[in-house]
């Protein structure tokens, strides 16, 4: 019992955050104040894309964003609506409406606390890096795809997949083209990407949101259609969204939703750390952070969070040293919220969509992709499935295709290295006739390696074409691992050649891989009939005894075998 109360003491804040944000809150306050500018139209451009609205993203960036600041395992981490959430919501609002989605990331949270729980956030290094690499790609893909109705300014079609409703939204813009939407966006994109360029250090997203409003408002542009009329100030908490006869039914979806989550959330917290000295992130606290932010977003009509990268490496770039940071964003936002709705509600969806065109865009790291690329085959290969399952499929699918492509090829190059190679015998204290009589009827390979299930079938081919000789020695001290499939496959190699009349005998086996031989019987049928022996020089003395036995090779004098006995122990 302490134990458990120990495990879950140590997910919650501790006196260290406290001191941490004491210790220069000037810069983390302009840190927060400047990812704030960042996060507004983020926040914004994710709610509409998601289907719940604008309104929705801000209520998820205040808070999700103060609860994961917080609660979660990272000093720097930035949270709050993203694009790849969004793509994930996209079809859940389709088939559930807005209170399945608002469920879905209600029992997400839940099961991100278990998660924490179980301390599980370990596990996230075990992600290829192509996996994350193609994820990332298709990701953007499917941001940049989503924003083209907004773009073209024309009502969003219907359709479960991206690429189906961009083609009917082209289509549309085809009939009736509204080049005013077309302007807006592209200046938004284009004005964020070359001044990104420029001035690293300016919030260009929030400029070109702020000019392209203006542009709108001042010229009178009707094509240019507002985000609409937004709440001034947070809806009161409620579960009354929650249908109880629905929750089977999104099981399934909320499982994808905190698999993204915490995919995300601690690849996001990763990346801070890389970007700085001496951080480090706790992946458990994390998810239990990103969790309880879950569980209360929707309380307020919020949509899942996750930590976010981009908002990240803002918050890290402009010095943000603690939490402090990521409090100071949700507390800006909050003032928007109950202060400048009417001003935000005025704010074009085309400019919003050029902001998130230009985030797609960044997001696409060329010298990753480059170095993945040239790695390997394999990495390249894992890298372009899992970009495309991202876009043709939905994001789960496409990590769980990465996943078991990588896992097969990785698989496959260490099967490669398993090897059966003969050796020659020692010739010892015999003399050149007696070992050539020996090596007539006496065969040895050497089986390096891993002897696992993905590669011991060939192991098992090879053997069983021997022919031509009495006795098969195996020298298995050079095996790295084995397992059940191995010690079978041995077992039915011993078994097979016995019934043509050859023996197998066997030097070196580790004490490691003899459990495994014995839980499967292999061992005991080594060991019974006096085939397994410690070393090399031991086995072939077996077999000489043996083929002495069957009358194949003369008996050798007793002096001789002592000679014998004297040099096995000396090759020990």
């Amino acid at each position: 019992m302490n134990r458990a109360v120990r495990s879950v003491g140590s997910l919650l804040p501790a006196r260290a955050d406290l001191a941490d944000a004491r210790r220069d809150p000037r810069r983390d306050l302009l840190a927060g104040l400047t990812v704030a500018i960042v996060a507004l139209p983020l926040a914004l451009g994710f709610g509409v894309s998601s289907g719940l609205g604008a309104e929705a993203g801000l209520t998820t960036a205040v808070i999700a964003g103060a609860l994961a600041a917080v609660f979660g395992g990272s000093n720097l981490q930035v949270s709050g609506p993203t694009g790849a959430m969004t793509v994930v919501l996209v079809p859940i609002v389709g088939q559930y409406g807005v209170g399945g989605v608002l469920t879905v990331g209600l029992v997400a949270g839940v099961m991100l606390v278990a998660l924490a729980v179980l301390r599980a956030g370990k596990f996230m290094r075990y992600v290829p890096a192509p996996v994350i690499e193609g994820f990332t790609l298709g990701i953007a893909c499917v941001i940049g795809l989503q924003q083209v109705p907004n773009a073209l300014g024309v009502d969003k079609p219907e359709g479960d997949r991206v690429l189906v409703v961009t083609w009917r939204a082209a289509e549309e813009f085809a009939k009736s083209p509204n080049w005013t939407a077309v302007g807006l966006a592209v200046s938004v994109a284009l004005v964020m990407l070359v001044g990104a360029r420029w001035r690293p250090t300016i919030p260009f997203s929030i400029v070109a949101v702020i000019g392209a409003t203006l542009v709108a408002q001042l010229a009178g542009l009707d094509a240019a259609r507002p985000i609409g009329d937004l709440p001034s100030g947070l809806s009161a908490p409620s579960l009354s969204f929650i249908d109880v006869s629905a929750l089977g039914s999104l099981l399934a979806p909320a499982v994808a939703v905190a698999a993204l989550a915490a995919l995300e959330s601690l690849l996001s917290a990763s990346v801070a750390d890389g970007m700085t000295v001496g951080q480090k992130h706790d992946p458990d606290r994390e998810l239990f952070g990103q969790g309880l932010a879950n569980i209360a977003a929707p309380l307020f009509g919020g949509v899942p969070a996750t930590g976010a990268i981009a908002r990240t490496a803002v918050n890290v770039r402009t010095g943000a040293r603690s939490r402090l940071a990521s409090l100071t964003h949700a507390a800006v936002l909050a003032v928007v919220v109950f202060a400048a709705a009417p001003l935000v509600s005025r704010i074009p969806l085309a400019a919003l969509a050029g902001v998130l065109l230009a985030t797609a865009i960044r997001m696409v790291e060329v010298g990753s992709l480059k170095a993945m690329a040239k790695a390997t085959r394999s990495d390249a290969l894992t890298l372009v499935l899992t970009a495309a399952a991202t876009l043709a499929l939905d994001l789960v699918y496409a990590v769980i295709i990465g996943l078991v492509v990588a896992g097969t090829l990785a698989l496959r190059a260490v099967a490669k290295q398993a090897r059966l190679n003969q050796v020659s015998l020692d010739r010892g204290d015999h003399s050149a006739d007696e070992h050539d009589l020996l090596a007539e009827h006496v065969v040895a390979y050497c089986v390096d390696g891993p002897l696992f299930f993905a590669a011991a079938h060939r192991f098992l081919h090879e053997l069983s074409e021997v022919a031509g000789v009495r006795v098969v020695i195996l020298r298995m001290s050079r095996v790295s691992t084995m397992d059940a499939t191995g010690a079978l496959i041995l077992k039915d190699v011993v078994e097979k050649l016995d019934r043509r009349g050859i023996v197998v005998m066997t030097s070196g086996i580790r004490p490691g891989h003899r459990q495994v031989l014995d839980s499967v019987g292999a061992w005991d049928l080594l060991r019974c009939e006096d085939r397994a022996y410690a070393t090399t020089p031991e086995a072939v003395q077996g077999a000489r005894d043996h083929l002495e036995g069957a009358g194949i090779l003369p008996v050798a004098s007793p002096a001789r075998k002592v000679v014998g006995a004297v040099s096995e122990e000396a090759a020990r």
